[in-house]
C-alpha cells in the first residue's frame, strides 16, 4: 500500500503525526473518519497521487499520531484544534494554500478548516457528514438508535474508557471488517489498541457534543459561511443519504454546493473506490 509515498512523524506544536505524502502537482490534504487511520486512503491516494502532491496523516488521537489527555473543556479534541494541527503541518510541507477532503470525524475536522482559515482551504470535499450541529438538532429516534455511538463515546469520564478497554472487539468495527482490506483492517485494529486511543476517540465526541457543536451553532448564527467550493459525498445505501437532503443541508452553510451518493455504505474510499476517484478528479480538477 502507499508504493511511492514517504512515511514520517511531524512534530506540528502540540502532537507530532504520522504522515504519509506522495505524488507532485496542487496539494491535496485527506483526513480519515473513526475508528480508522489514513490507511482508509490506500485504494485512492496512489492514483491521486499521479495528479497532485497526496498528503495522508493520521488525527491527533489516532494511529499512530499523539494522543494527548483530554480535559473538562474537551478542547484538545475540537476540531478546530485539529484544523490547526493540520493548517501547520501543510505550512510545514511549504503549502500555505491547499485542497481538503475529510470522511466521517476527518470531515468534521475539514470543514471547521475551511471555517476558520478561507485563506488557507481552496476547495474542500466532506464525505459522509452534515455539519455536527445538525446532526444533534435533528435527533430523532432514527438518528439515536443508527449513531448510538455519538451518545456512548461522549459520556463523561471514564465510562465509556473502561467498558471498550475491556473488550474491544465486542465494538470495534462490529460486523464490518468484510469490507477493508486485510493490510488496512490490521493497521486499524493495532492502532485502536495503542496506549491512549480509546480516550483519545471518547473525547473526540465529547468535543463534538460540546465545543464543537457551539462553534458550528455561532458560525450559522452569524452567517459565517464556507466560501470555498464545496463537494458532498454520501454512500447512497448508507444511512446519511437515507435520513437526509444531504446537499440542501449543506447549502445553508457553504456557498458552492455540488454533490452525489455513491454506490456504496459509509466507507466511500474503502467500498466504491473507483467512484470516489472519479468524483475527486472532477471536483480537484485533475486532468
Amino acid at each position: 500500500m502507499f508504493e511511492g509515498f514517504d512515511e514520517s512523524f511531524v512534530d506540528v506544536g502540540e502532537v507530532t503525526l504520522r504522515v504519509r505524502r506522495g505524488g507532485e502537482g496542487p496539494p491535496l490534504l485527506l483526513l480519515h473518519g473513526h475508528p480508522q487511520t489514513h490507511v482508509m486512503w490506500h485504494r485512492v491516494a496512489p492514483e491521486l497521487a499521479k495528479c497532485f502532491t497526496v498528503v495522508c496523516p493520521d488525527l491527533r488521537g489516532y494511529g499512530d499520531s499523539s494522543k494527548p489527555k483530554g480535559g473538562g473543556d474537551h478542547v484538545a479534541y475540537a476540531k478546530r484544534t485539529m484544523a490547526g494541527d493540520f493548517v501547520r503541518l501543510m505550512a510545514g510541507f511549504g503549502y500555505d494554500r491547499f485542497m481538503v477532503a475529510g470522511h466521517d470525524r476527518g470531515g468534521r475536522v475539514a470543514y471547521r478548516m475551511a471555517l476558520d482559515h478561507p485563506d488557507r482551504v481552496a476547495r474542500l470535499a466532506v464525505l459522509d457528514i452534515l455539519p455536527t450541529f445538525e446532526h444533534y438538532r435533528r435527533t430523532d429516534m432514527a438518528f439515536a438508535l443508527g449513531y448510538w455511538h455519538w451518545f456512548f463515546l461522549s459520556q463523561p469520564f471514564d465510562l465509556p474508557e473502561r467498558l471498550l478497554q475491556a473488550d474491544p472487539d465486542a465494538y470495534f468495527l462490529r460486523g464490518r471488517r468484510h469490507l477493508f482490506a486485510p493490510e488496512a483492517l490490521a493497521d486499524y485494529e493495532r492502532c485502536y489498541r495503542l496506549p491512549g486511543t480509546i480516550h483519545a476517540c471518547c473525547e473526540d465526541y465529547r468535543a463534538g457534543a460540546t465545543i464543537d457543536c457551539r462553534l458550528d451553532e455561532a458560525d450559522l448564527k452569524a452567517g459565517r459561511r464556507i466560501a470555498c467550493p464545496l463537494l458532498v459525498l454520501w454512500g447512497a445505501e448508507g444511512q446519511v443519504g437515507g435520513w437526509y437532503d444531504v446537499p440542501a443541508v449543506w447549502r445553508d452553510w457553504a456557498t458552492h454546493v455540488e454533490g452525489e451518493g455513491l454506490p456504496c455504505g459509509h466507507y466511500l474510499p474503502e467500498e466504491a473506490p473507483e467512484a470516489t476517484l472519479e468524483a475527486f478528479s472532477r471536483f480537484f480538477g485533475a486532468p
